[in-house]
Formats: structure tokens, C-alpha cells, sequence
């Protein structure tokens, strides 16, 4: 019993001196936001019906009521963009906010899924023509460094890198090499996975931007080196989907040494092609069935993660394409994502429209967990030390410079000095005493031995300002307590 109560008292005493554990990040679970837009069309179909609260959208499936089956389809999203809204006015509901999520240090995403010639690149990247067509990616990185001069507290960085997957395969966009003619000359980017999971992306370059032209430069060298094809039902088809990434880090915020990093992910994804519609052959119908095949994959992922939800798996099949794993945070992991769904409001792509605003029904109840992702600057800290250790020895050696003017000496000196010389009295002593008994046979007596060791020390006690105590113990045990000089 007792030795069970002295392993208990241990252990208290153990965990009560434990190092405290880091304090856990706050974690903020939440679904992917959903946004529908509707293609501009000179053609509208009445088949499509907008709700009075802009958020829902109702279509009438003419092929399902031949059938006999229900023809009416209600699909619910966040906000439902019209067909006449501007490129400004879709930057300030989509993406200002998911720009203001990765300033303040949460990963962020906004990727726009749909079939092809639905208006995706479009929505993405903007037009070429006019300057009031510019997309999210120019208008987010117009913002990025604007708030970059308002909020001058911290020194902020950015870096940005462009990868195109291109039939399973990846490419490094801002290559600038001057002998790149075609997409294979450009690097390969491969994948790469850790123990712990994580994928690494090889030979993707990172660019440093100091400024908003310069991360619009790095941006149009990226389009130029993008595979584009025509098709029936586009003359600019993207035939490979596209992520564009700034990298942001604030360092110093308010004077502090936290430092926050986080990703901001501007994904353009190719569209899902019908090839009886696109009228695809060759190169284009190998690069559609390379498209088809990772948007089935993406969906695979999304159903998964909904099964996850409901407990009733646990494995999700990120590793079946490239693209699903480089998104894999954006998609029920470390991110607040947003996704764009964009169908054409034409009698002819109901069908499309239809397989669409599914697929995002089935994105929406995806649940993310969101973390800020600050930590403590190391570099900052163990600087922020060094400092505290300066300031700490400049003021001991301020009151030793003081000691020293009164005194005259320097008191480190002195004390080490008069402990010296106590050791080599003692020593002498000691030879004296075993001498005499070797050759005299006899040992000098305790009380004559502490009267020589007196007299041996009262011409260091007068040189020296110490006090001793212990003299009346056994030399061996004895114990100098210096409280002077």
C-alpha cells in the first residue's frame, strides 16, 4: 500500500510538472457554398424558371414527361446568378469574400464546374476583349494587393504557381523558357505523397509577385501556354483543367510573432462533354474521355464524402485521379470553398443543366473544416530572446560596473580569488597534518588542528569582505557561505 501510494504521489508530481500541450486550433465546420449562373443566351428556354427569392431554379424536363415520369426538377442554392450580372457584380458575391477568407489565413477555394461552353473559363479568367470582362482571377489578384497597402501592420509575401492537367497528366504553366513551342515541351509536375498522406507536387515553380502587374504577367503567360480546341459547341475549348494558386503570408500582424499562411485556389475545371454534341474525334474525343473520366472521378469523391457524413464510410477514393487528389483539402478538408455551377439556359442543354445542378446539390452538403492556420514564428521568437538575454546581461553588467567603482575591484575576480586561496590553506593543512603522523607517529589533535586552521584564515578573513561559517565542523564537511563582497 505504501509503495502504491508513493507511485500515485509520482505521478501526480509528473503530470502536475508536464509541459502544458499546445493549445488546439480552432476548427470551423461548414458546407461549400454553392453559386448557379446561367449562361447568357439569345435563345432562353421557358423551361427554365428562376425563383422570386434568387435562390432556387425550376426546369421542366420535356423528355422525362413523354415518358411519363415527373417532369418538374427544384433545385436550391445559395444565390442563383442571372443572366444579365456583370464580371463585377459576380466578383463581389462569389469571390471578394473567399479572397477576404485567405487574407485573414483560412485556405480557400472557388472552382467552376460545368458543361462545356457553359461559361466557366469565362467566369474564371474573364475575357481578352474588354477590360470590364476580366474574371475572378485578375479581380481577386487586383484585391489581394490592394489590402496588402491597407494593411501595413505586417509584412505580407505572395507566390503564385499554374498547373495544368492535361489527359491525367501535369504541366507547369509558367514555364518561361523561350524554346517552349508545344504543351509536352513544358515541365512534367508530378505527384508525390508523404507518410503521413500528404501530397507533394514536384517541379511545380513558385513565383514571387511584389506587385499586381507582376502577378497579371505571370497569370497571361500561364493562358498562353494553356491547350485549347475548338469544338461544335466551342470555339475555345479548354481540354484540361486549370489551378491557379497565390500562396499569401502575413508575418509580424499587430507586432506579434505569429505568422498565418494560406492557399487561395482558382480552379478552372474542363466541362463535361456529350460527344455526339461537341462532334469530337481524334486528338479532341481521346482529351474528352480523359475529361469525362476525372469529373467522374470528382463525383465519386463527392458522393463518397456525403456517405462520410452519414457514417457509412470512411474511405474516399482521392488517389483515382490526379485532379481529385490536388484538391483534396478544398473538398472536405482544411478550406472554405465556394463552387460555381454554370448551365445554359437552352432547350437543347436541358438534359446538361439537369446532370449539373445535380452534381452541385451533391457538392453543398460536402462539410468542410476550415483551421487558421497561424503558428508562432520560430526565428521571430528565438530573435525576440536573444533580445531579453541582451538586455538582461547589459543591466548585471551595470550594477558589477557599480560594485567595481566602490569597491575598486571587480567582485567576480575577488571571489574567486579568496576561494582560491581557502582551497590551497586547506590543502596545506591537510599535508601538514598526514606528514606528522607518518614520520612522528602521531596526529595532531582536533583542537590544535581548528586553532591553526583559525590562524591560517585570519589574514584572509581581514583581506577579504566575506563571512564564514561551519568552522567548528569537520573539515571535510565544512561549507563556506559567502554573503559579501
Amino acid at each position: 500500500l505504501n509503495q502504491r501510494n508513493r507511485r500515485n504521489r509520482t505521478g501526480a508530481q509528473k503530470q502536475k510538472h508536464a509541459p502544458a500541450a499546445p493549445p488546439a486550433k480552432k476548427m470551423m465546420t461548414e458546407g461549400i457554398t454553392v453559386y448557379l449562373r446561367m449562361r447568357p443566351t439569345t435563345q432562353p428556354s421557358e423551361d427554365y424558371d428562376v425563383g422570386a427569392d434568387g435562390r432556387s431554379l425550376m426546369i421542366r424536363d420535356v423528355a422525362a414527361k413523354a415518358a411519363g415520369r415527373d417532369s418538374q426538377r427544384a433545385f436550391k442554392f445559395d444565390q442563383v446568378l442571372p443572366m444579365d450580372i456583370t464580371q463585377a457584380q459576380v466578383f463581389e458575391r462569389v469571390g471578394k469574400r473567399v479572397v477576404q477568407n485567405a487574407l485573414d489565413g483560412y485556405n480557400s477555394t472557388v472552382f467552376a464546374y460545368g458543361q462545356t461552353g457553359s461559361g466557366k473559363t469565362f467566369t474564371i479568367t474573364g475575357g481578352s476583349e474588354r477590360y470590364e470582362d476580366r474574371g475572378i482571377i485578375p479581380r481577386a489578384l487586383s484585391m489581394i494587393f490592394q489590402e496588402f497597402r491597407s494593411r501595413s501592420d505586417c509584412s505580407w509575401s505572395a507566390h503564385i504557381s499554374y498547373m495544368e492537367i492535361y489527359n491525367e497528366q501535369g504541366f507547369d504553366l509558367l514555364n518561361e523558357s523561350s524554346g517552349v513551342k508545344a504543351l509536352q515541351d513544358l515541365p512534367r509536375v508530378r505527384m508525390m505523397e508523404d507518410e503521413h498522406g500528404n501530397f507533394h507536387l514536384r517541379n511545380l515553380s513558385m513565383h514571387r509577385a511584389t506587385s499586381e502587374e507582376e502577378a497579371l504577367n505571370l497569370l497571361f503567360l500561364g493562358d498562353t501556354n494553356r491547350a485549347i480546341s475548338e469544338t461544335a459547341m466551342n470555339q475555345a475549348s479548354s481540354r484540361s483543367h486549370c489551378l491557379f494558386t497565390v500562396f499569401l503570408e502575413c508575418r509580424g500582424a499587430g507586432g506579434s510573432d505569429k505568422v498565418r499562411r494560406s492557399k487561395l485556389h482558382l480552379v478552372d475545371l474542363a466541362g463535361s462533354e456529350r460527344v455526339h454534341k461537341t462532334k469530337s474525334d481524334g486528338i479532341t474525343l481521346n482529351e474528352a474521355k480523359y475529361i469525362n473520366t476525372s469529373l467522374f472521378y470528382l463525383e465519386m469523391v463527392i458522393v463518397a464524402l456525403n456517405e462520410r457524413n452519414e457514417n457509412a464510410r470512411d474511405h474516399i477514393p482521392y488517389r483515382n485521379s490526379m485532379m481529385t487528389s490536388v484538391l483534396r483539402d478544398s473538398l472536405g478538408g482544411n478550406c472554405r470553398t465556394v463552387m460555381v455551377a454554370t448551365c445554359s439556359a437552352e432547350k437543347a442543354q436541358t438534359e446538361e443543366s439537369i446532370s449539373t445542378c445535380r452534381f452541385a446539390q451533391r457538392v453543398a452538403l460536402v462539410k468542410n473544416d476550415a483551421v487558421l492556420n497561424e503558428e508562432t514564428d520560430p526565428s521571430v521568437t528565438i530573435a525576440r530572446l536573444k533580445a531579453e538575454v541582451a538586455s538582461l546581461r547589459a543591466r548585471l553588467e551595470g550594477q558589477g560596473r557599480g560594485d567595481e567603482l566602490a569597491d575598486g575591484r571587480d567582485p567576480d575576480h575577488r571571489l574567486a580569488a579568496a576561494l582560491g586561496r581557502i582551497r590551497l590553506q586547506e590543502a596545506a593543512l591537510a599535508d601538514v597534518r598526514a606528514t606528522t603522523s607518518r614520520f612522528f607517529g602521531f596526529e595532531i589533535e582536533e583542537e590544535e588542528m581548528r586553532a591553526r586552521m583559525a590562524a591560517a584564515l585570519e589574514p584572509i578573513i581581514r583581506a577579504e569582505p566575506l563571512a564564514m561559517t561551519g568552522l567548528d565542523e569537520d573539515p571535510a564537511q565544512r561549507q563556506y557561505n559567502v554573503v559579501g563582497g
